[in-house]
């Protein structure tokens, strides 16, 4: 069992929901996120944001625009999607779930 495969494959997942919940607050610049992902404890750099961005793109759980920048090239600004937020529902129903399944579990010991 490769268990360094399994917590990136976790990490991924966390990443997914925790970068769909902060669009869906606000539509965000990458620095934006990873700020706010970095005021939550999760140390992410750009090149792991990058292709989870593209990816919920692709997947169209995500779009951008673009906007002009004062002091420097243009801005993508990220925004949810209608089928990002039925996504986000079924992430939060299933993180709900997990977490008090291992509460239950872990607060017998």
């Amino acid at each position: 069992m490769n268990t360094e495969n399994t917590k990136a494959q976790m990490r991924k997942g966390i990443l997914e929901f925790c970068i769909l919940s902060l669009i869906n607050i606000r539509e965000m610049y990458v620095s934006d996120l990873i700020d706010e992902l970095k005021k939550g404890k999760l140390d992410v750099v750009e090149g792991t944001l990058y292709p989870l961005l593209t990816r919920l793109k692709n997947g169209e759980f995500l779009s951008y625009r673009w906007e002009e920048s004062t002091g420097g090239p243009p801005r993508k600004y990220y925004q949810i999607t209608e089928k990002g937020k039925l996504f986000l529902d079924e992430l939060q129903n299933t993180w709900k779930e997990l977490t008090d399944s291992v509460n239950q579990i872990t607060q017998k010991i």
